[in-house]
């Protein structure tokens, strides 16, 4: 466990995916922020017990946004500890499953691409224990320091929080600490402010802004939901570098247009692109069947040669 600022705490679950234990400021009390892939509860109580007395629990679970790498242990810890879990409105038909996130786009290439293919669509639906996030209020609940911050594009309610007291900012997939293209980073957790999620951000061009939104505050210390601890000068840096110079993909289906969501889920999406990978690996394995076919053929054939005399 990693200490981000004063009263805040990073767990990292799986080398992959963090969740924060932040302190509301009165003493004994504090909110869970994300809650890991799921099966991560126990690691996440035992560290809630570790970190503050046994037997500890939040105020609230508050989500960043209904991603599985993030509410994977909500539903679990929400029902172990009586808890709600929070999030913002426009994640709600996500999160209650009455509608599914626009479809994630492997065609913008790169191993994460790769392997966003073999994960789950299907999230846990956690509509017995999910309340809406207040909209009128800047403040979280129970995080009276804190303020939360709109930061759309990989996920339509995707919200960061931060502290100005210290400039403590928890930016979520907003952007990543490390390098989010690079398996060895992501598993040593290797610093690097970087685009997050590319395979899932389905509008570009809100993904670029929520980076320059954040980037504005100049926070001091960050954390987010992949990668390690960022503080110093090098986190306002880094960050202002990521908006001054936002990446975008070559190619993929939401880099000319975006899907569009509401308040019911996904309403628009642009047509998607030809993804060339599964008729490359049919062509391959067609090609390695045929080589093998071969290979069997004419090494049949030469065993069955008359050896001369």
């Amino acid at each position: 466990m990693d200490q981000v600022a004063a009263g805040v705490h990073q767990l990292r679950i799986k080398r992959f995916v963090n969740v924060y234990f932040i302190e509301t400021g009165t003493p004994g009390e504090w909110v869970l922020l994300d809650t890991g892939l799921p099966g991560s509860e126990k690691e996440i109580i035992a560290a809630a017990d570790q970190l503050f007395y046994p037997g500890s629990r939040p105020e609230a679970i508050i989500l960043t946004h209904g991603h599985l790498d993030h509410l994977g242990s909500a539903k679990e810890l929400a029902q172990h500890w009586q808890v709600p879990v929070i999030a913002h409105p426009l994640e709600l038909p996500y999160l209650t499953g009455r509608a599914l996130y626009p479809p994630r786009d492997p065609t913008v290439g790169g191993s994460l691409a790769f392997m966003s293919r073999f994960f789950p669509t299907q999230l846990p639906n956690l509509e017995d224990v999910v309340e809406a996030l207040p909209l009128d209020d800047e403040h979280p609940p129970h995080l009276a320091q804190w303020r939360w911050l709109h930061v759309p594009g990989h996920a339509p309610g995707q919200i960061a929080l931060f502290r100005l007291a210290d400039r403590t900012l928890l930016g979520a997939d907003a952007f990543a600490t490390t390098d989010h293209e690079s398996i060895p980073a992501v598993l040593l957790g290797i610093p690097k402010i970087s685009v997050a999620g590319a395979p899932f951000n389905y509008n570009w061009q809100q993904c670029r802004q929520s980076a320059a939104t954040l980037a504005d505050l100049e926070p001091a210390a960050i954390g987010c939901g992949h990668g390690p601890v960022i503080t110093g000068p090098e986190a306002a840096a880094g960050l202002r570098h990521l908006a001054n110079n936002y990446q975008l993909p070559a190619q993929g289906r939401y880099l000319h247009e975006p899907a569009r969501t509401d308040a019911s889920g996904v309403e628009h999406l642009p047509p998607p692109v030809e993804d060339k990978l599964p008729r490359q690996a049919a062509a391959l394995g067609a090609g390695l069947l045929l080589a093998g076919a071969t290979w069997l053929l004419v090494g049949g054939r030469r065993k069955r040669k008359k050896p001369r005399v």
